[in-house]
C-alpha cells in the first residue's frame, strides 16, 4: 500500500489524538513499555495516557469522538459506554445491527443504529483517511495480517489519522505474528472493557456495569451443579445445516466463550478438536452433545423452529441427544460486548440449567424474550440507565 502514502502526507486528525509524542516503532506498538497496569494517567495539560497490549501506552489530548471499530466486541464496548452512535465502522454492519437490536429491545429507551456503518472486516487505508476517526478500536496485530496491510501502513494511519487501540487475538488466544510474537498479552472481555473505558474517560460507567456483571457471575457460580451433572454443549452454525456445519468449543480460553465458560459445560468433542472446524451430522452424533447452541439463532431472519424440524426429521441428526430432548437453542454473537455478555450469560444459564435458573422460552424470530422479573439475572432498567448516563442511581 506504499502507493497510497504520497496522497496523504499532511496530517489530518493527528493533532487531536496521538501516541505519546514519540516516533512509532514496532516495539512501541507491541507494548514494550513493560507496563501491564492500564490505568489512565492525567498530565498537566489535561491529556491522559492509557496502556494496553499490543499498542503500548497511548496518549490522548482529548476524549475521542469518532470511533472506528473492526470487530463487534469493540463496538459493543463503545455502545455500553453510551457511545454507540459515534461508531462509524463495524464488521458486518447490517448483521450486527440486527443482532444488537434483538437484545436492546429489552433495554428501555436504548437502541443501536449501525446498519449504514462502514464494513470493516477488511478495512482499506484510504477509507480510514476518509472516516477521520479519533481512535481506531482495532488490533493492529490482527490488521497487519491482512494482505493489504503492513507495519508501514499501521504507523502511517497512527501518524496521520488516529491511534490504534484494541486487542482482538484474545478472542481465543490466537498467536500473533511478526512484531508482536513475543510481547502480546491476552485479556478477558471485561478486563479489556475496563481499559477501553479509560480511553473514553468513562470509568464510572464501567464500574457500574462491572458490578452488575460480578453479581451475575456470583449468582451463576453459587448454583452450579457438580461437574458430573453438567451438560455437554456444542455450538454450531451453518448456511445450510444439511450441507456443512461449523462447530465451536464453548470451554476454551478467550473472550469468545465469556458467556459459556463460566457455566462450566462439558466438552463433547475431545481436546484435539479445533474450534471452528467443519463437521457433518455423523460427527455431531458421535459427539452427542446434551445441548446444541445455534450461533446466529437470534437473527430475525433465522427460524429456530425450521432448524429444529430439519434436525428432528434427519435420520442421523434425530439421534443426537440434544435433538431428542428438545435442547437446541439460539445464540447471538461470539464477538460480544459487555451488554450482550450479560444477556448471553443469562440465556445460557437457562439453556444449560433450566431447573435452577428457569427455562429458556422457545420463541422464534423475535427479539430476546420477555423473562419474568423473578427469573432475571440482572435489572434491565438499571443497565439501560447506565448506558444512558445515569450511573449513580
Amino acid at each position: 500500500m506504499a502507493d497510497d502514502a504520497t496522497e496523504h502526507e499532511a496530517p489530518t486528525r493527528r493533532e487531536y489524538v496521538k501516541y505519546g509524542g514519540a516516533v512509532i516503532t514496532g516495539g512501541a506498538l507491541a507494548g514494550c513499555t513493560g507496563q501491564s497496569d492500564s490505568r489512565s494517567t492525567p498530565t498537566e495539560n489535561e491529556s491522559y495516557s492509557v496502556t494496553m497490549s499490543p499498542v503500548g501506552t497511548v496518549e490522548f489530548e482529548e476524549v475521542p469522538e469518532r470511533i472506528f471499530t473492526r470487530l463487534s466486541h469493540h463496538a459493543g464496548m463503545a455502545f455500553a459506554l453510551g457511545r454507540g452512535d459515534d461508531v462509524n465502522a463495524v464488521n458486518g454492519p447490517a448483521y450486527y445491527d440486527a443482532t444488537w437490536a434483538q437484545f436492546t429491545e429489552r433495554l428501555p429507551g436504548i437502541s443501536v443504529d449501525w446498519a449504514d456503518a462502514y464494513a470493516s472486516w477488511k478495512p482499506s487505508k484510504e477509507q480510514l483517511y476518509e472516516l477521520e476517526s479519533d481512535v481506531h478500536l482495532a488490533d493492529p496485530a490482527w490488521v497487519v495480517q491482512l494482505d493489504q496491510w503492513d507495519m508501514g501502513d499501521i504507523e502511517e494511519v497512527t501518524d496521520n489519522v488516529a491511534p490504534w487501540f484494541g486487542n482482538s487475538l484474545s478472542d481465543r488466544h490466537q498467536e500473533p505474528t511478526g512484531e508482536w510474537a513475543s510481547d502480546y498479552e491476552y485479556y478477558g472481555l471485561w478486563e479489556q472493557f475496563e481499559t477501553v473505558a479509560e480511553v473514553f474517560q468513562e470509568e464510572a460507567r464501567y464500574e457500574a456495569l462491572a458490578s452488575i456483571h460480578a453479581d451475575v457471575i456470583g449468582a451463576i457460580e453459587a448454583d452450579l451443579p457438580p461437574e458430573s451433572e453438567r451438560p455437554s454443549v456444542a455450538m454450531i452454525t451453518a448456511a445450510d445445516v444439511e450441507k456443512q456445519i461449523w462447530a465451536y468449543r464453548v470451554d476454551n480460553p478467550g473472550f469468545l466463550t465469556a458467556h459459556t465458560r463460566p457455566l462450566g459445560p462439558r466438552d463433547p468433542f475431545g481436546r484435539s478438536f479445533e474450534s471452528g472446524s467443519t463437521i457433518d451430522f455423523e460427527a455431531l452424533l458421535e459427539a452427542d452433545p446434551d445441548v446444541i447452541l445455534y450461533l446466529s439463532g437470534m437473527q430475525p431472519n433465522v427460524s429456530m423452529t425450521d432448524l429444529r424440524s430439519t434436525l428432528e426429521s434427519h435420520s442421523v441428526a434425530s439421534e443426537v441427544t440434544a435433538v431428542q430432548d428438545g435442547r437446541v437453542f439460539p445464540q447471538g454473537a461470539r464477538y460480544q460486548g459487555p451488554i450482550l455478555n450479560l444477556f448471553q450469560l443469562e440465556m445460557s444459564a437457562k439453556q444449560f440449567y433450566p431447573e435452577t435458573f428457569g427455562e429458556w422460552p422457545k420463541s422464534d424470530g423475535g427479539p430476546y424474550p420477555e423473562i419474568p422479573e423473578e427469573e432475571q439475572l440482572f435489572d434491565r432498567q438499571r443497565v439501560a440507565d447506565i448506558i444512558d448516563g445515569d450511573v449513580y442511581r
